[in-house]
């Protein structure tokens, strides 16, 4: 009795043990944090073979210690060709949420703005991302961060099951008008610097579970992310 029950339980606790060991190896999410040159840390999560952050990016020097110019101002700000970036409606307490908007300027920057390591989110970067989720028509909703502490209802299709948590900081249109926080959130997704007028970039929207992927001037204020080397 007690040989078959001794076997009964090592039976069952090599299942466990299996069950555990495949749950662990079969997810593909792994998480740990980085550190900006301002001291921000961020957290990040491992989608497919790429590694991103899961929050906006908020630095405001470039690597080598230089002041990315917060520009408050909109006529200054849609007329500067040199990098800058801002918090929505000029409030710091957005800059903490949803992260800093940076015109293409500053992600077009040699000095970078991204932490060692790392980059601004490429056109490429993206394309790879959708794909991995299964195309810009579903993958959107994967993205999105759950619920309506910060996205409007109905953030429609939010499951966040990647683990990214986009955040829809809005955007500071070229003429230095600010749009939609809780709305929409757009990022670069930077092309080089051969594009004369501007970049791609993608948009998430509180009420569709799709990727857009768009074309903006260089003026224009979006998010980052960034993506591991």
């Amino acid at each position: 009795m007690n040989r078959i029950f001794l076997t009964y339980s090592l039976t069952i606790i090599g299942l466990i043990s299996f069950f555990l060991t495949s749950c662990k190896k079969d997810n593909p999410a792994t998480t740990y944090t980085v550190t900006d040159i301002d001291g921000n840390i961020y957290s990040t999560i491992t989608i497919g073979n790429q590694t991103w952050m899961s929050e906006n990016l908020k630095v405001t020097h470039y690597r080598n210690g230089d002041i990315i110019p917060n520009i408050m101002d909109s006529v200054t700000w849609s007329n500067i060709t040199t990098g800058a970036c801002s918090d929505y409606n000029n409030l710091p307490t957005n800059g903490a949420i949803y992260g800093k908007l940076y015109n293409w300027y500053s992600v077009d920057d040699n000095r970078n703005i991204a932490p060692v390591g790392w980059h601004v989110s490429t056109d490429a970067d993206w394309i790879i991302l959708s794909n991995y989720l299964g195309g810009d028509t579903i993958a959107g909703g994967k993205l999105k961060e759950i619920d309506t502490t910060h996205w409007e209802s109905p953030n429609k299709g939010a499951s966040n099951e990647t683990g990214f948590t986009a955040l829809p900081g809005g955007a500071r249109g070229f003429t230095g008008i600010y749009a939609g926080v809780r709305i929409y959130g757009g990022w670069w997704g930077y092309c080089g610097s051969d594009f004369s007028t501007g970049c791609y970039n993608r948009w998430l929207i509180n009420d569709k579970i799709i990727i857009n992927r768009n074309y903006n001037f260089k003026r224009v204020g979006l998010s980052v992310r960034c993506v591991k080397d």
